[in-house]
């Protein structure tokens, strides 16, 4: 074994286009030379301030078989209210660490200690395929670092040999049997082992399928490794759609039903200008752009790049909380802006479990969406138009329509074209939501408050409004309240209905 010492004092500093990141001495391993196996051991000390990312070159010989990264950091005690550290890791190679280019190999983040990459096989998160001669990189990512500095030790290990054969990925199909045009429900924002999740594809779809899901997307962070994965767990019952949750340190963001194979960098903030170009990536592959949970309040969590290139938003991520109801404040916000624009250009709400492990809960809350089949592009031309509710389960379904007085009628996410001071009325029908309380929510605020449901949880409320009086109306059901004038957490809640022409 080969030590060396990579500390800061080698660095040599390089401007990728987006964010600044180190680059630091190269590890060198010889030719095989009749061995079997190499291994290099590195240790370095990144101060606080570290740049987000520093890469450790390794010079990579010819005949390699396989290529493992173990790797250890200290967590030293620090003062309470103060980030302790916490490092990422991940790999590129030969073709180097260029911004969206063709190097990316896997990444774990924190969820592992340790990985492999080779022609045959590759560790959760990480990509086969060989392990060719030049000059690969190894991904540091400090998350944060404490005050003292973040001590770390990386061991890389080189087994030779003859390589295996990549095997050809197999994808799941973009389209399940479906009914035609109905309702149908999904999970869009789900973790499996090939990020930070602990449950396998297949215990992920089997859990969507109790859920009563039609649908699912995986997402698992800054990495498509899942991809090629997923195929034994589709079906005809269950149809699975391919992306990524991107997580930069400005925000996250669901790449929601890309092409399969398709990689989405994350190596940038909000002050580096490089979103929108990654938002054009994502809709080039065929996908939509959802920021996800915009008010998070973990580090690097909030989502700082605005919702100019959005064509959705997560409002409720996994179990109700305080910036679940924020997020909800702050999208009904923007739905009175796009008022002003006559209701063009408004950004449809969706709501996604963020499963990762036991106990959560896969398809708590699901979109149901308005599709004309089963298929990628029906469900995501539903999510984009607005054509959906959000539910904390499959026991709750509603039906929210507006009518005019000469029997024009309107849909969740669509328009009631009438006058501005035409009679309208706004019906709700609610099951499966005991005790449950309606409200009404117009570009004025909560304009009706019904009492609550009965035990059997079903219900119907009639509102009369005009257009000038409402220029939109959507609907929420609200859990029972403990404390004070709170709302309670939301049971299931709409995308608007316009109102006017």
């Amino acid at each position: 074994m080969c030590e060396e010492h990579a500390g800061i004092a080698r660095r040599a500093l390089f401007v990728t286009g987006a964010a600044a990141a180190l680059t630091l001495g190269s590890v060198s391993f010889a030719a095989a030379d009749g061995q079997d196996q190499e291994t290099r051991t590195v240790r370095g000390t990144l101060p606080t301030g570290s740049p987000d990312f520093v890469y450790v070159p390794v010079e990579v010989p010819a005949g390699v078989r396989e290529l493992k990264v173990a790797y250890t950091y200290d967590k030293p005690s620090v003062p309470a209210g103060t980030a302790g550290n916490a490092l990422d890791i991940g790999i590129f190679d030969e073709h180097g660490t260029e911004l969206g280019g063709r190097g990316f190999r896997g990444w774990s983040g924190g969820a592992r200690s340790e990985f492999f990459v080779r022609a045959d096989d590759a560790t959760p998160g990480y990509l086969p395929g060989p392990v060719r001669k030049g000059t690969w990189h190894i991904a540091l990512g400090p998350y944060t670092v404490a005050p003292q500095g973040l001590n770390y030790e990386i061991t890389v290990t080189l087994t030779y040999g003859e390589p295996g054969i990549t095997p050809e990925p197999v994808y799941p199909p973009a389209r399940a049997k479906g009914r035609g045009r109905a309702w149908y429900r999904g999970d869009c924002h789900l973790h499996s082992w090939y990020s930070d999740g602990r449950r396998t594809p297949a215990e992920i779809a089997a859990l969507a399928r109790a859920a009563g899901l039609d649908f699912i997307n995986s997402s698992d962070h800054n990495t498509h490794s899942a991809h090629a994965h997923w195929a034994a767990a589709a079906g005809d019952d269950l149809l699975v759609m391919l992306g990524e949750e991107v997580t930069t340190r400005n925000g996250h963001v669901l790449a929601l039903g890309t092409e399969p194979g398709t990689f989405v960098d994350w190596r940038y903030r909000a002050r580096d200008n490089r979103f929108g170009r990654f938002a054009r990536r994502i809709r080039g592959a065929g996908g939509l752009v959802v920021p996800a949970h915009p008010h998070a309040t973990c580090v690097g969590c909030g989502w700082k790049f605005g919702f100019g290139d959005a064509d959705a938003v997560e409002v409720w991520n996994g179990p109700y909380t305080p910036d679940d109801e924020v997020t909800l404040a702050d999208w009904d916000n923007m739905l009175v802006a796009s008022v002003r624009e006559g209701g063009r250009g408004w950004i449809p709400a969706m709501g996604n479990s963020d499963a990762h492990r036991d106990p959560d809960v896969v398809g708590s809350p699901q979109t149901v969406v308005l599709a004309d089949d089963l298929t990628r592009e029906a469900i995501q031309d539903g999510i984009r138009a607005g054509r959906s509710y959000v539910a904390e389960s499959n026991r709750v379904s509603l039906s929210f329509t507006a009518s005019g007085p000469r029997g024009e009628h309107a849909g969740i996410g669509g328009r009631l074209e009438v006058p501005r001071d035409a009679p309208v009325t706004v019906r709700l029908e609610v099951t499966g939501a005991p005790r449950c309380t309606v409200r009404l929510v117009t570009d004025q605020g909560v304009l009706f408050t019904g009492d609550p449901l009965p035990v059997s949880g079903t219900g119907t409320v009639e509102w009369a409004t005009t257009p000038q009086y409402a220029a939109y109306v959507r609907a929420e059901l609200r859990h029972e309240t403990a404390a004070g004038p709170l709302p309670g957490a939301l049971a299931a809640f709409t995308n608007p209905i316009f109102l006017g022409r």
